[in-house]
């Protein structure tokens, strides 16, 4: 389907027009919008993709690591799974980049939701033999997120605007959240009534099939023009010169990768070894992911840059705390309350912690124009972290049979990095935002 061209400035990049500081949309002419909350046809229409692949990752990718760990009795193997997809995700951000940036990244958007797709297709014609190919479906499943993530977070940073960050962060949580009430749910009820493998090859092949809907409905989106080049050393650049706020927040985005890093599949495992039930896991989403629906919804819609400094350490703090019920005797109840606490403080954390990072890609008029290596460079924090997250996983796995305090250390010590995070970041939350407002303010 044929594409009309559009420019690429971001709403966040400025020019420059007469010696007076102008600022240009991704409609020539536009300003950014530090006050609008809306989001347009665009961004509704990248939400809408993201949905969809929240849907059938929420089908499939909850209970993925159960059908490994069921498949090989083996705490490692599912680490090690994760681990490579981590890393090669990352990699892929950094080896795309070029393309993305030079080239087309709406394609490397559809190509990474057909491997995704692709990959589910795989493990069900692997079925129980998929444990052998672990590490090559980690890398299979790398490039895909990585293909993906990239080319969204470059688009997603190109339509929105200062003023509807937030609510656009807040919709894609609210979103995520839905698919995960339904799809989990349904899919814990489906391999437990049928008993045996049929449920998982359901499963695997409707989120193949949402997959693929995704990628036809991407053809919606608008074909970006790609301008400038790839500087494949930009990140590092960064980091070395002192006094650029990046030096604070790459070390708080690791800080973010190093908790994800163990709850993205750890958790979902707990829930399936206290009950030995994949309809429990099922349960435990549709709940968890109710409140945090509820939690993003309205978040989403009263959180402003001046309040994401304490929305932050309130956050921070609160996921940190509701970890202590895992220290009670292992149970269906207390993961359950442990994962409602989560749900509903976990977007106090991230929505400020995103919109931040990306105000700080648009700050300036030459951040803007490198907005795909400041991509990478966020993706390559995320990528550190969870491969320290995972590592932390891998060392405890040897004394996890000699104490019962064990696995509630490990959830303890890579939960409580947000913290840190907030931390790190207190003096630049907001402070992108507000320095954009008082020039635009300024120049007006």
């Amino acid at each position: 389907m044929e594409q009309g061209k559009h420019t690429v400035q971001s709403r966040w990049f400025a020019g420059k027009d007469k010696g007076n500081m102008r600022t240009v949309s991704n409609e020539i002419g536009g300003k950014r919008d530090f006050n609008t909350r809306t989001l347009d046809g665009q961004a509704i229409l990248l939400l809408a993709v993201q949905a969809l692949l929240g849907t059938a990752n929420a089908l499939s990718g909850t209970f993925l690591p159960i059908y490994l760990w069921k498949s090989s009795q083996s705490f490692a193997l599912v680490g090690y799974f994760n681990l490579t997809q981590f890393v090669v995700s990352g990699l892929t951000f950094w080896l795309a980049g070029k393309w993305v940036k030079e080239h087309n990244k709406m394609n490397s958007l559809r190509f990474g939701v057909a491997l995704s797709g692709l990959f589910y297709f795989v493990v069900l014609m692997l079925g129980k033999a998929a444990v052998t190919y672990a590490v090559p479906l980690g890398i299979m499943i790398g490039i895909g997120n990585g293909l993906f993530w990239l080319a969204f977070n470059v688009v997603y940073f190109e339509v929105t605007e200062p003023g509807n960050r937030d609510r656009f962060n807040g919709w894609a949580g609210l979103l995520g959240s839905g698919a995960g009430i339904v799809a989990p749910w349904i899919s814990g009820w489906l391999i437990t009534m049928s008993k045996g493998e049929r449920g998982y090859h359901i499963i695997f092949t409707v989120s193949s099939i949402i997959f693929a809907v995704a990628v036809v409905l991407s053809f919606w989106l608008k074909k970006r023009e790609s301008s400038g080049t790839y500087e494949w050393l930009h990140g590092f650049r960064q980091l070395r010169e002192p006094g650029n706020p990046w030096r604070h927040a790459v070390p708080a985005i690791i800080c973010q990768g190093v908790r994800e890093g163990v709850y993205m599949f750890f958790v979902g495992l707990l829930v399936f070894l206290a009950t030995k039930n994949e309809g429990k896991l099922g349960n435990f989403s549709l709940v968890t992911s109710l409140v945090a629906l509820v939690s993003f919804w309205l978040i989403g819609r009263m959180l402003k840059p001046e309040r994401r400094r304490a929305a932050m350490l309130i956050g921070s703090i609160a996921v940190t705390a509701v970890i202590a019920p895992l220290f009670w005797p292992l149970s269906y109840t207390t993961l359950l309350i442990f994962g409602i606490g989560t749900a509903l403080f976990m977007p106090l954390y991230i929505i400020p912690m995103t919109s931040t990072v990306f105000d700080l890609i648009g700050s300036t008029e030459d951040s803007a124009k490198q907005r795909e290596e400041f991509v990478i460079l966020r993706e390559a924090g995320l990528t550190v972290g969870r491969m320290i997250g995972v590592a932390a996983y891998l060392l405890v796995l040897p004394y996890m049979e000699d104490s019962t305090y064990v696995v509630p250390g490990l959830m303890l010590a890579v939960g409580a990095f947000p913290i840190l995070g907030w931390w790190l970041m207190r003096n630049l939350v907001g402070k992108a935002a507000a320095q954009g407002r008082k020039e635009t303010e300024t120049s007006s």
